[in-house]
């Protein structure tokens, strides 16, 4: 009688950084992470924006002021833009969910229209607000 003693099978080493290819999936992923860290600093911003408002009448306009600056409006935009990322993307994991999108070819393209969606969503909304002279 052949007796088989348990031995430890050679687990898979994950890919160190350098030698991983990147490709518009991975970057949809990581994005993803750091848009929704982006909109944690949006939400610290609304919240400064009530306790501003809350403050009266010196601190909102203050504060309004800041937001209204260049610097300001650049922090916006780039909010804007993660909404609408995180959005998007939000939307390709839901589908996902429903096991359909992930054949590679499917997946690159879904990348891509989130990153398209976001930047003209964000465009679209920063121009018409431009137009309704809210900026």
């Amino acid at each position: 009688m052949v007796e088989s003693l348990p031995t430890a099978r050679a687990r898979p080493l994950s890919p160190h950084v350098q030698v991983w290819r990147w490709h518009v999936t991975l970057v949809a992923s990581i994005l993803h992470r750091a848009t929704g860290l982006g909109l944690y600093l949006g939400l610290l911003l609304v919240a400064g924006w009530a306790l501003a408002l809350a403050s009266g009448a010196e601190a909102y306009s203050d504060y309004t002021g800041v937001l209204g600056s260049i610097p300001g409006k650049i922090v916006l935009a780039g909010i804007t833009v993660c909404l609408f990322f995180h959005m998007a993307n939000g939307v390709r994991h839901l589908v996902w969910d429903f096991g359909k999108g992930f054949k590679p070819a499917t997946a690159n393209v879904t990348a891509w229209g989130a990153f398209a969606f976001a930047i003209v969503a964000a465009a679209a909304l920063w121009i018409v607000l431009a137009l309704k002279g809210a900026l």
